[in-house]
């Protein structure tokens, strides 16, 4: 199969372009810088038609994972990124007669703050989802699936909180943190969290890109479907690494105020860098977020095959062997 992957500068880009290679597709990729990997690429911005229209042309799927993802800066770069980006591809894939597309989306899109236990992949809502990221990607969702016709299957995957060796967003963010010192647990570290590793999510979209056609037009959520404390996940995730785990407690109302007022005094002085606290970030690390992934797993013929705890050995052996130590030594 042809298949075009946007965004393999990312960990799940890369990951997802290195599972269609290994099977034998004829993989392209598309992103602004050089990706390394062993397939044709194009390099341009999502949000530009005649780079997305070389890319797109003569694919048989494509599977979209382009976006800005960040806390940060304004909304009309989450606009042209998400937004514009996916609609740039949309109509790529129609002029150019693609037949499958695979839009990456989030399961934060549905999240409006309150916890979501055990549900499956509710309907997006660009009204209620937190921060620019979540709103801009809701909206990019439903015109990805306003757009599933005879002609263009569109299936939209939700990977929840992917993770893994050489992650800089979520694993590189919160080491960081801890190893500055600035990694509190907000509320009491007992609400449970579902997280995927890595290779199960590319191996997601991968079976997405198969079962896309005779199954369409609406969303999924992927994880590995094993809800932890969010306390012990960054804990697991500080100790694979090294660093020090939380070592005190926020009350979720304390650390969603900071996040109001540090949001406030980032947007007035335009600062680009990462804020210690947000309220979407004491949202999901106070309230509980995991999935029932049936319809999933008989859509897509899929199930993890890295468990949460062997994830978490290769991320320690990874740490270990970019330090030069034993990742076995404690």
């Amino acid at each position: 199969m042809r298949v075009l992957v946007t965004g393999a500068s990312g960990m799940l880009g890369r990951a997802t372009a290195e599972a269609l290679l290994a099977r034998g597709d004829d993989v392209t990729v598309l992103q602004r810088r050089p990706s390394g990997l062993p397939c044709a690429e194009v390099l341009g911005d999502v949000a530009d038609p005649a780079a997305v229209a070389r890319a797109v042309r003569g694919q048989d799927a494509v599977v979209h994972l382009a976006a800005k993802v960040d806390v940060t800066g304004p909304r009309a770069e989450y606009e042209r990124a998400n937004v514009h980006g996916t609609r740039t591809v949309v109509g790529a894939c129609r002029a150019e007669g693609v037949g499958r597309l695979v839009h990456v989306s989030s399961p934060s899109v549905a999240h409006a703050g309150a916890a979501l236990t055990g549900v499956g992949a509710e309907p997006a809502d660009p009204g209620t989802a937190r921060g620019h990221y979540s709103r801009t990607k809701a909206v990019a969702e439903l015109d990805a699936l306003a757009a599933d016709s005879a002609s263009l299957a569109v299936l939209v995957v939700r990977p929840h909180l992917v993770w893994g060796p050489g992650d800089t967003q979520l694993v590189g963010r919160i080491v960081e943190r801890a190893r500055a010192g600035r990694l509190p647990l907000i509320g009491s570290g007992a609400a449970l969290i579902d997280t995927t590793y890595v290779d199960n999510a590319a191996a997601a979209l991968v079976a997405a890109v198969d079962a896309c056609g005779p199954v369409h037009g609406e969303p999924f959520v992927v994880s590995n479907g094993e809800p932890r404390p969010v306390g012990e996940v960054l804990a697991r995730l500080c100790l694979a690494a090294r660093v020090p785990g939380p070592r005190r407690g926020v009350p979720f109302a304390a650390a969603w105020l900071a996040g109001a007022v540090v949001e406030g005094a980032w947007a007035a002085s335009g600062r680009r860098s990462t804020p210690p606290v947000t309220r979407f970030l004491a949202e999901q690390l106070a309230t509980a977020h995991w999935f029932d992934q049936g319809r999933t797993r008989e859509a897509f013929g899929w199930a993890p095959h890295v468990a949460l705890d062997e994830g978490f050995a290769r991320l320690a052996a990874w740490y270990a062997a970019a330090n030069g130590t034993d990742a076995g030594a404690r």
